[in-house]
Order: structure tokens, then C-alpha cells, then sequence
């Protein structure tokens, strides 16, 4: 090919999602297949989001409310913040793009785990800017390290709490040793995904250092405990004058119109909040005394996925799965090789799991 494509970018992995189910049932001719490998809601979406959402259909022609007011107000008054904090985003990887063109230039350092969200290092790699991985320590985030890999050039720092793909958090003690002496021009980003999920009270809320020291920015999502993956729906908080920049180059819809209706509608759907963490918690406790009756090795999280040791080539066990219907994550390309990652289903869907690894392990 005679493009001249830049040398970062074509250093940058492609990102790689989870099989969607069609696609499996297409190439391997069966049915009934289930997927627990994106960490999805298994009781999919906020019946109050789906009826805003019918209701909206009838304005499609209309563009969306580039400033997001209703959203953006009814998250303001959901997490007791200023609305001109909150940047919205076509999922949070939109806002890690955004800060990245934001805060770094060719040559300048972001500090992130690794592995964590794969979204850190394109980000950063697509606007020049220089990863710097910090490998993790017993599968959870080694903050001491990461600190030592801060130098003069560094100007992001990333943190995913709970760690994707490993489920391990940060202690608030941890994170407060850390912030102690690091440089006030440092940006520091948690992304905080999965944290409704978590039940371990030492946990590290990023929300309680807004406004103090360092500029913290948390991320957030409507794709995972909301069950609104499909519509792509993510924000995130920080100093009003980083947000005020992140907004100047901010795609002016980046967010869609059904998107913005069915996430307030979802905010408020209570019943289906407590539901969904009642299902994934109890499935936690389900799969992990399964898999102790196997005699197979896991880690616990304080997510809605875990990490399962098979003890052969996650590669292979994947693929074996996949004849059986059941969709899971191979952790080979996460430095990983025996490990297969897997997200909390319905308790038919955790059982049909355990009835599948159990073939593919004693076939």
C-alpha cells in the first residue's frame, strides 16, 4: 500500500471485541448459544429506559441536545456534583480519546497497568503520546510502581477500578499514599466501570477526591450495570475548566438522542439496579462454589467477571466452548495463556457454563 501511515499509528494492536452471538451461531450452524464474555447486564436493559426510548422514536429527525441539559442535569443531581463537570460521551472511551488529543502531545507519557483497559494505550498511541505500562502485582494495580514510573513527561495517569480484565481494586488508603506526593499537573483518570458492582467497603470512590489535589477524573458508564451497552452512553467528572476543554473538541453529538433519553430513564430505574446487582452477586457465589466443586482455581472480583485458571491453553478452551454454545474470553492476548475470563449470566445462563467447562475440561 503506498498510504504513508504514521509510525504510531500503525504501532497500535487492533482492538479486539467479544464474539457477537450471531456471528457464532452463523460460522458453527448451532443455536441457543449464550455470551458472558463482555461483561454485559444479564438482564439486559432498564424497562423504564426501553419505554423512553419508544417514546422518543418519533423525533429521530430532529438532532440531538449537543449539551446533553436533561442528562446531564440528572447526573449532576445523582452524584451531588456541578453540571459543568460532567463531559458526556459516546461511551467512556470517547472521553479517554478526548483527554488524551486534550492533555498530550507527540512524545508525552501516560502511565497505566498493564493489563488493564486496552482503550488507554490506543488513545494514547493515536495522538503520539508514549504508553508506559506498569505491570500488575498478585493481578491488582501496583500503585508504588506506578508512582516510580512518573517522570517529566508524564501527564496521564491511568487507573481502571476494578482492574479489567483481573476484578482486583484499589484501597482508598492506597490511592491516598499515592496522590501524596505526585505532581499537581498530572491528571490522573479512574475509570470506574464496574464500581456498583463492588462489595469490598475499602474500595477506593474517586468521588470523594474531587475538587482536592491532584486533577482527578472519574469515568463512568451506562453499559454495564445499566444494561445499556448497545446504545453506547458513558461520561466523565472532573475540574470544571479540564471539562470546558474536553467540550471545545467534543464531537458537538457524540451522543444520540435515544441514548440520552434511555440513560436519564435508567438512572432512575431503581428496582432494576437493586435486581441486577442481586443476580450478579448471588451468580458470584453460585460459580465460585461450581468451580470449587471442580477442583478449578479462580480469583475472586469485586466486579461482574472473574478470571479462571483451566490449567491448559485459554485459546483451546475457548475455542471448545464455543462448540458448546457458550461465549467466553480467552485472556491469552492479556498475557494470560491459562486463563479464560467470564462475566456474571442469568442462573440458567451460570449454569449451562458450568455444564459446558465441565465437558470441555473432562471431555
Amino acid at each position: 500500500m503506498s498510504i504513508r501511515i504514521p509510525k504510531n499509528i500503525r504501532a497500535i494492536e487492533p482492538y479486539v471485541p467479544g464474539k457477537p452471538i450471531e456471528e457464532l451461531e452463523r460460522e458453527l450452524g448451532i443455536t441457543r448459544s449464550i455470551k458472558l464474555a463482555s461483561n454485559e447486564n444479564p438482564l439486559g436493559p432498564s424497562p423504564m429506559a426501553m419505554e423512553a426510548v419508544r417514546q422518543a422514536l418519533a423525533g429521530l429527525h430532529r438532532y440531538p441536545d449537543g449539551a446533553g441539559h436533561a442528562l446531564v442535569t440528572a447526573l449532576a443531581r445523582h452524584l451531588d456534583c456541578p453540571v459543568g463537570a460532567i463531559v458526556m460521551g459516546n461511551g467512556s472511551d470517547d472521553i479517554i480519546a478526548l483527554l488524551a488529543n486534550t492533555l498530550l502531545r507527540p512524545g508525552e507519557r501516560a502511565v497505566m497497568p498493564r493489563p488493564s483497559f486496552l482503550m488507554y494505550e490506543i488513545a494514547v498511541r493515536t495522538v503520539g503520546g508514549e504508553p508506559v505500562f506498569v505491570p500488575l502485582k498478585d493481578l491488582a494495580i501496583d500503585l508504588e510502581d506506578m508512582r516510580r514510573a512518573v517522570d517529566e513527561k508524564t501527564r496521564l495517569v491511568f487507573l481502571c477500578n476494578p482492574n479489567n480484565p483481573t476484578g482486583t481494586i484499589i484501597s482508598g488508603n492506597a490511592f491516598d499514599d499515592f496522590l501524596a506526593d505526585l505532581p499537581t499537573d498530572i491528571v490522573v483518570v479512574v475509570d470506574e466501570a464496574y464500581i456498583e458492582f463492588v462489595r469490598d467497603a475499602d474500595c477506593l470512590q474517586s468521588s470523594s477526591h474531587w475538587g482536592s489535589g491532584p486533577s482527578i477524573v472519574t469515568l463512568r458508564t451506562f453499559s454495564k450495570l445499566y444494561g445499556l451497552a448497545g446504545l453506547r452512553v458513558g461520561y466523565g467528572v472532573m475540574p470544571e475548566e479540564l471539562a470546558g476543554y474536553l467540550n471545545r473538541i467534543r464531537q458537538p453529538f457524540n451522543v444520540n438522542s435515544l441514548a440520552q433519553v434511555a440513560a436519564r430513564a435508567a438512572l432512575q430505574d431503581h428496582a432494576h439496579v437493586e435486581r441486577t446487582l442481586d443476580v450478579v452477586h448471588t451468580g458470584l457465589t453460585f460459580l465460585y462454589q461450581a468451580l470449587t466443586d471442580m477442583g478449578v482455581a479462580f480469583y475472586p472480583t469485586q466486579s461482574n467477571f472473574f478470571l479462571i485458571d483451566v490449567a491448559r491453553d485459554a485459546e483451546a478452551v475457548f475455542q471448545d466452548m464455543l462448540r458448546q454454545g457458550v461465549i467466553v474470553r480467552s485472556m491469552k492476548g492479556y498475557g494470560f495463556p491459562r486463563y479464560i475470563r467470564v462475566n456474571v449470566g442469568t442462573p440458567a445462563e451460570n449454569q449451562r457454563f458450568i455444564e459446558a467447562l465441565k465437558m470441555v475440561l473432562n471431555p
